[in-house]
C-alpha cells in the first residue's frame, strides 16, 4: 500500500471505525473477523467494527424462492451498504445470486484466497454414505446437493434443513433424530474450528458416472471464496480492497459467475460450477445443470487462457445451453 493511500485511510477513519457488514450467524461473524484481520495487517492503525445484520433468509424456514431467492441472504446488508451505514460487506460467494444484479453503485473489490470446496457427509456414528440403509433421511438445504445425492443414491430421502450450522448439527445429534446424515461445506466447519468434533466423509469434487460406485459432489459456483463488497464511489476503500484481492480467486469467480449469469439460473436451479488452474497454466471450468432429482443433467468441461476467464465461462454456459440446460432450469421453476 502506498503512503498516500495509507494517509487517506487513516484520515478517513480517524474518528470512526471501518464498519464491516455481515450476517448474524457464527460462521458469518468468523468470516467478517477474518476480513477485519486482513485489513488490519494491510492498513495498520485503522480500527474496524463488525456490524451484524439479521437477514430475512436466516429467519425463514421455508423455500427461499418464496422470499425472492438467494438475494434474501443479502438485501438488508445491501441496503446498509448503499445507505452508508456500513463501509464494506462480507459474503460467501456461493450465496450471492447469479440472476440478481448487485445493489446499484456497489461492486466486489476483493475476493479472498479460495478455501476448500469439498462437501462432507456428517453422521452421528461415522457410517459411510454408501452404507446408509435405503430410506435414510439426509438433511441439506441445497438443491445442488439434493440433486447429486439423489442421482447416486435414489433410495435415500432428502429434506430441506435450514438454520445455522450449529443448529443443523444439533438436530442431527439429538436423541431420536430423524436425520441419518447432513451434507455441509467443509470450509465452513473448518472456519468455525469444529470439523474435528464430528464423524465426516469427504465427497470428491470430480464428476463420476452414477453407476461407478463413487458419490461425487461438484461444488457450487463461488464455493470456498469470501467476497468483499463496497460502494464504487468510495475510492479509498475500493483501493484498499484491491490490495486484498487474490488474483487466482478473482479468475475463478469470474469464470464461474459468467457461466451462472448466462444460464440465468434461480435459487431452485441445481447448478454446479468449478474453476481451477491446471499444471500447464490453463484455466479449467467444469459446469453441470441438473433437474430436481438428478435423473437428468447436462455437463461441460472446457479450458481457456488464465487472462480471459469470462470467455471460458461463456463457452461452458453456451455448451450447457446447447445440450438443453434451459429446459432443465425452466422445469425447476415450477
Amino acid at each position: 500500500m502506498t503512503d498516500a493511500l495509507s494517509d487517506v485511510l487513516l484520515s478517513r477513519f480517524a474518528e470512526s471505525p471501518l464498519r464491516i457488514g455481515t450476517r448474524t450467524s457464527a460462521l458469518a461473524r468468523v468470516q467478517a473477523e477474518h476480513a477485519a484481520a486482513l485489513i488490519g495487517k494491510q492498513a495498520p492503525g485503522i480500527e474496524t467494527e463488525v456490524v451484524p445484520t439479521q437477514v430475512s433468509a436466516d429467519l425463514w424456514p421455508g423455500d427461499l424462492s418464496e422470499l425472492g431467492g438467494k438475494g434474501a441472504f443479502s438485501k438488508e446488508i445491501d441496503r446498509a451498504l448503499v445507505s452508508g451505514q456500513i463501509d464494506i460487506a462480507v459474503h460467501c460467494m456461493k450465496d450471492v445470486p447469479g440472476d440478481v444484479p448487485l445493489a446499484e453503485g456497489t461492486a466486489f473489490g476483493a475476493y479472498l484466497p479460495r478455501d476448500d470446496v469439498h462437501d462432507v457427509v456428517i453422521t452421528p456414528d461415522g457410517t459411510p454414505l454408501a452404507d446408509l440403509p435405503a430410506g435414510s433421511l439426509i438433511g441439506t438445504s441445497s438443491v445442488r446437493r439434493r440433486a447429486q445425492l439423489t442421482m447416486y443414491r435414489p433410495d435415500l430421502r432428502t429434506e430441506r434443513i435450514r438454520g445455522n450450522i450449529d443448529t443443523r448439527l444439533d438436530k442431527l445429534l439429538e436423541d431420536g433424530s430423524r436425520y441419518a446424515a447432513l451434507v455441509l461445506a467443509r470450509a465452513g466447519l473448518v472456519r468455525l474450528g469444529i470439523l474435528g468434533r464430528y464423524h465426516y466423509e469427504v465427497l470428491p469434487v470430480e464428476f463420476h458416472p452414477a453407476d461407478g460406485g463413487v458419490v461425487s459432489m461438484v461444488p457450487a459456483a463461488g464455493a470456498g471464496v469470501i467476497g468483499i463488497q463496497a460502494r464504487q464511489a468510495d475510492a479509498p476503500v475500493m483501493r484498499l480492497l484491491d490490495e486484498l484481492n487474490d488474483a487466482a480467486a478473482a479468475r475463478y469467480i469470474l469464470a464461474e459467475r459468467t457461466m451462472l449469469h448466462m444460464l440465468r439460473g434461480h435459487c431452485n436451479s441445481p447448478i454446479a460450477g468449478y474453476a481451477t488452474q491446471t499444471a500447464d497454466r490453463k484455466l479449467s471450468l467444469f459446469g453441470m445443470v441438473f433437474n430436481r432429482d438428478g435423473s437428468e443433467f447436462v455437463r461441460s468441461h472446457a479450458w481457456g487462457d488464465l487472462d480471459d476467464p469470462a470467455t471460458l465461462g461463456s463457452r461452458v454456459a453456451a455448451d450447457l445451453l446447447h445440450q438443453g440446460a434451459r429446459r432443465l432450469i425452466t422445469a425447476t421453476r415450477k
